[in-house]
Formats: C-alpha cells, sequence, structure tokens
C-alpha cells in the first residue's frame, strides 16, 4: 500500500524531512534575476552550469550589495513553498571569490561616499597621549597580541578594555557592533576605540564591509581607530573611522608616542628654556626706553610664560615615572617565570618574594553577555 496524502499534509511531509536533513545548508553559484519587490522582499535565482534554484530573504537580511551575474554563497534552509515550488529561505548571503567581493565593495563604497560617511570634515583627531583604550579584537590573534606588545613597550600604564569577538565570518559584523554599542553607551567613555585584526584574503576581512558595521563605525561617539589586515588591505571601515592605521602593529605606534623620544624631546626643551630666558631679558635690556617697571613687567611674563611650560613638562614626565605605574595598582616582577624558581613582586608599597607554584595558559575571554558583547 502506498500513503496516501493531502496536497497540503505532502508539503508540510516534505518539508520535515528536509529540516531534518538539512538544517542549515551553504549553497555556492551565480546570482541572476535578482529584484527587490515592495522594498521588503527579495527575490533571486542562484545558479551554475546544472542547474537553478530560487531564493527568498527580507531585505533588512541584505548586509552587502547584490546584483545580477556575481557569485555568492547563501546560508538557508531548502523548502517547498504551499504553491509546490522548491527554493531556498536565505538567512545570509555574502560574495564568493575577488572579482564579486571587489564588485560588492564598490558598490558599497559608493554609496555610503555619496552619503558623505568618509567625508574628511567629520573626521576626528585623536588625543596625544590616551588615557582609557577601548579594543575590539579577537584576544586570540596575532594581531591583537602585537599590538598590545607594542603598545606597552611605547608607553604602558594605560587603561585597556577589551571586547573579544569573532573578526571573521557571518557572525564577526554583529558582533563588533554589540561591542560598539558598549563601548559607546558606558558612563565613562573611553578616549579612543581601537578596532583590530590581522592580515588574511578577502574573504576573512570581508567582514569589515558589511554595511551595518559601517555605519555603527562612522557614528560612534568616541573616535575610532582601525587597523585592519595588511598595509595594501583597506576595508569600509577603515574608510569610516576617524583615523586608519595600516596594521595592528601601526595602530600601536599611532595611538601613543614613544616615552623615550619623548623623555629625550623633554631634556632638550628644558635645556632651551634657561638660555631663552637669558635672550630674552638681555633683549628687553636693549630694548628699554621706558621706566624700569615697564621693564620690570616684560621679564616678569617672560618668566611666568616659561615657568608654566616647566610645570606643563614636569606633569607628563611624571606620568613616565615607574613609581606613579606602581601607585596606579600595577606590580613589577623581576625574575625567572617558571615552576619552582623565585622571583620579586614590587608593588608600591613593599617588595615581595615569592616562588612560583604553577603556570597556567591563560583562558579565552567568555562570550559576551547580553548587557556586555
Amino acid at each position: 500500500m502506498h500513503p496516501r496524502l493531502s496536497v497540503s499534509d505532502f508539503i508540510a511531509s516534505t518539508n520535515q524531512t528536509l529540516e531534518y536533513a538539512y538544517p542549515l545548508i551553504e549553497v555556492e553559484g551565480e546570482v541572476a534575476s535578482f529584484k527587490i519587490n515592495q522594498g521588503k522582499f527579495v527575490f533571486f535565482d542562484i545558479k551554475d552550469d546544472g542547474g537553478s534554484i530560487g531564493c527568498f530573504m527580507m531585505v533588512f537580511q541584505l548586509r552587502v550589495p547584490i546584483e545580477d551575474g556575481m557569485k555568492v554563497v547563501v546560508t538557508a534552509t531548502p523548502k517547498l513553498t504551499q504553491w509546490g515550488k522548491f527554493s531556498l529561505t536565505v538567512k545570509a548571503i555574502r560574495p564568493s571569490g575577488e572579482g564579486s567581493i571587489k564588485k560588492s565593495f564598490e558598490l558599497l563604497r559608493k554609496k555610503l561616499e555619496h552619503e558623505g560617511l568618509f567625508a574628511t570634515d567629520r573626521k576626528r583627531i585623536l588625543p596625544k597621549i590616551p588615557q582609557r583604550v577601548a579594543v575590539i579584537s579577537s584576544n586570540q590573534a596575532a594581531g591583537y597580541a602585537d599590538f598590545i606588545k607594542i603598545l606597552n613597550d611605547r608607553w604602558g600604564g594605560l587603561s585597556v578594555d577589551v571586547a573579544s569577538v569573532q573578526v571573521q565570518g557571518e557572525a564577526a559584523p554583529d558582533q563588533i557592533i554589540r561591542a560598539l554599542n558598549y563601548f559607546n553607551t558606558q558612563e565613562e567613555l573611553a578616549d579612543v576605540i581601537v578596532l583590530i585584526r590581522g592580515g588574511g584574503s578577502a574573504d576573512d576581512l570581508s567582514a569589515f564591509n558589511d554595511e551595518k558595521l559601517v555605519r555603527a563605525v562612522a557614528s560612534s561617539r568616541t573616535p575610532v581607530l582601525t587597523g585592519i589586515g595588511h598595509e595594501v588591505d583597506t576595508s569600509l571601515c577603515d574608510l569610516a573611522a576617524d583615523v586608519r592605521a595600516a596594521t595592528p602593529s601601526n595602530a600601536a605606534q599611532i595611538l601613543v608616542p614613544d616615552r623615550h623620544d619623548v623623555i629625550r624631546s623633554m631634556r632638550l626643551q628644558v635645556g632651551a628654556c634657561v638660555p631663552r630666558v637669558i635672550n630674552t631679558i638681555d633683549g628687553l635690556k636693549a630694548r628699554i626706553d621706558g621706566t624700569v617697571e615697564d621693564a620690570v613687567e616684560k621679564v616678569e611674563y617672560e618668566y611666568h610664560r616659561y615657568r608654566e611650560h616647566l610645570i606643563h613638562m614636569r606633569h607628563v614626565l611624571s606620568q613616565l615615572d615607574p613609581a606613579k605605574v606602581l601607585e596606579r595598582g600595577y606590580a613589577l616582577v623581576r625574575g625567572e617565570l617558571s615552576p619552582g624558581q623565585t622571583f620579586e613582586l614590587e608593588t608600591a608599597q613593599a617588595i615581595i618574594k615569592a616562588k612560583v607554584i604553577a603556570i597556567e595558559t591563560q583562558k579565552p575571554t567568555s562570550p559576551p553577555s547580553s548587557e556586555r558583547p
């Protein structure tokens, strides 16, 4: 006996079977007959030399420009419609192959450039020496490790808050957007947000060409510095950011000066102050044509001006004092860090002799909660 089903039951049974066998699949092919109906619904076919499948998705799910002839990968669920037509219900779509990725990039770039998102006059200047830095990256990536190392080597002692996110793949753009929203809604904002990712292929870096992410970077309350890929790579997030670095390492170099250069510069300036004051006084003596009171007033003015300059330089130099860093709660470790070895731990209050019991690899940051990305 063959099963006898109504049309509706057959469609439901078929969809149940498809859902069990293919809950979510990726299909690669060329786009054809692309159209958007009523500003809400997206219809197109995806094809290759051997066949064609109809696709459907909502317009808000379309995160990159798509047009006929482009090669794409769709993440979708196969379904039999109530009219008996087989189709793919698309959850996400992304260009595939260098040509299609470049085409999608140029289409979106022109659109956002026309809206003014990349305009030079809307970009902000980064602080010379930031105190609070927010970093968005994968804390397991080599680019992140390079950034932190160079940051500490050049300056150190900064307050760094890190949101660990995926930096490639379908989930990456939304995770980065949540991190941006988190840092932009804090009671005390960071001085700068740094978005970094090491090098990779065009497909690896495509997350940084996501339209919603690019708009989030452009609308950030806090200035954004990007260091994405290699020097030859330019993403739309780079164009929307306030400052673009060539690499994650270059981002650290842009963010803070080298403390050794600052110290040398300050020494030169301090050394130049005394001769400049003397020269000013000598010049005033030569030009005195009024009362003694006028000359004294001019000398006092120059004295106070250089005194304020010296106070400012003393304040900057004090920030480089290791004792000041220890007073902010940091500690200095001296000695070999291996099991069984002794070492010294210097704090602002004491020098502690300790012994290494064990060394554990730092665990990855836990996934962002609903309140924190």
